[in-house]
């Protein structure tokens, strides 16, 4: 049946690289997606798979019953794009001014649609279920995954498994990696009150970007000298805003970030010694400040079975050449959501351009992805599924 799949994978592949240029050029932002669940929708309807629009809002899930009775395994891919001008220059990109998918998820949803197709040719041999989860909103926490979860897109189901594709990652590598594999991720916001005034008289004021100067370093003093050096933590500020004349001393700087952690003990360390460093800064200059430290996605924790089965699985996947474990990696990814409620692995598939143009990483207006990756992650996946219902029996 293996065998079928990839075969049938194969024939769809150059309808999943049309329906993946189609998303492309038709990108959506997250909670503001519209058209794209209903193209998803359309498609698994016409499949004849049973579909459920409006999963968490915005979500999708379809159902593969098979013809024989089984366990339940999960596939998840996200659709909603980013707010980037795209500039890639191919013959599809985005039609949505200052919008793109610079991160894949297009092709995550077209993998997982080409995947359905095939799997639909062979489904009286398949015992138990397959559910299709497409998720709305992974860019912007709070995220899809939590509304759709509560909606019961995860109802029966007994494994789940999902798949990034990697741009700077080569093609054919699958990286694979159990327990903590994806950090949490948070951001903070913070405004500094001080008083204005000319430049030329700064002994009258209240100097709020010296102040935030001295924040931001002093923040940077926080994973060097409160965090075990074992342990793993990011504070990075990535917005600072005191907008003036050239001449004026602002009384108001804003500034915002964000923190990457994998442990629950330090992130919640990270949250007080951060407002502990702001109060005792301010305090030391005499200003005011707010201070919000808003909790995203959680840990992307693996878990050990699925994922050693994941990885000595993939080795036999046609089109993969590398299973290699990955490290740990600081980007977050609300799949962490699912992966508290029921067993899976969430693992990376290499996209690399290889063609002599230029590489470059997720969220840069020049992403791009080489497509002869997304029969590797349906194939993958697919048999991983086909894989884990037969262990199940």
């Amino acid at each position: 049946m293996l065998e079928k799949l990839y075969q049938l994978i194969d024939e769809n592949y150059d309808e999943i690289v049309q329906i993946r240029r189609h998303l492309h050029q038709n990108p959506e932002l997250s909670f503001h997606e519209v058209e794209t669940p209903k193209y998803i929708a359309a498609y698994h309807r016409e499949l004849g798979l049973e579909v459920r629009e409006g999963v968490g809002e915005r979500g999708v899930v379809a159902t593969l019953r098979g013809g024989k009775p089984g366990k339940t395994v999960a596939l998840r891919a996200d659709f909603d794009a980013l707010p980037i001008h795209e500039e890639t220059g191919v013959e599809y990109k985005s039609k949505n001014d200052g919008v793109m998918h610079a991160c894949g998820h297009d092709g995550h949803t077209a993998t997982l649609l080409g995947l359905a197709k095939a799997l639909c040719k062979i489904k009286d041999e398949i015992a138990g279920t397959i559910v299709f989860i497409h998720q709305h909103a992974e860019e912007m926490a709070p995220g899809g995954a939590i509304a759709m979860i509560k909606d019961g897109c995860l109802e029966g189901v007994d494994v789940i498994y999902g798949t990034h594709l990697q741009s700077l990652m080569p093609v054919g590598n699958i990286q694979y990696r159990t327990g903590p594999t994806m950090a949490a991720a948070d951001r903070f916001h913070i405004e500094i009150q001080g008083r204005g005034g000319h430049g030329a008289q700064p002994h009258l004021t209240k100097d709020s970007i010296v102040v935030a100067s001295q924040l931001v370093t002093n923040l940077q003093q926080l994973v060097s000298r409160r965090v075990d050096p074992i342990e793993s933590a990011v504070v990075s500020v990535g917005n600072f805003v005191a907008s003036n004349a050239f001449n004026v001393i602002a009384d108001k700087t804003v500034l915002a970030g964000t923190v990457r952690t994998f442990k629950e003990d330090i992130r919640s360390l990270v949250e007080k010694e951060m407002e502990r460093i702001v109060k005792g800064t301010c305090l030391s200059a005499d200003v005011d400040y707010k201070f919000e430290f808003h909790r995203g996605y959680p840990p992307l924790v693996n878990h050990k079975k699925e994922t050693e089965f994941l990885s000595a699985f993939a080795e036999s996947v046609p089109g993969v050449t590398d299973v290699i474990e990955a490290a740990p990696r600081m980007g977050g990814e609300d799949m962490s959501y699912y992966l508290e409620h029921v067993p899976g692995t969430f693992f990376f598939t290499g996209a690399q351009i290889s063609d002599g143009e230029a590489v470059y990483p997720h969220h840069h207006p020049k992403f791009n992805f080489d497509e002869r990756a997304l029969a590797i992650a349906a194939k993958t996946l697919g048999g991983a599924a086909l894989q884990t219902l037969e262990d199940l029996k």
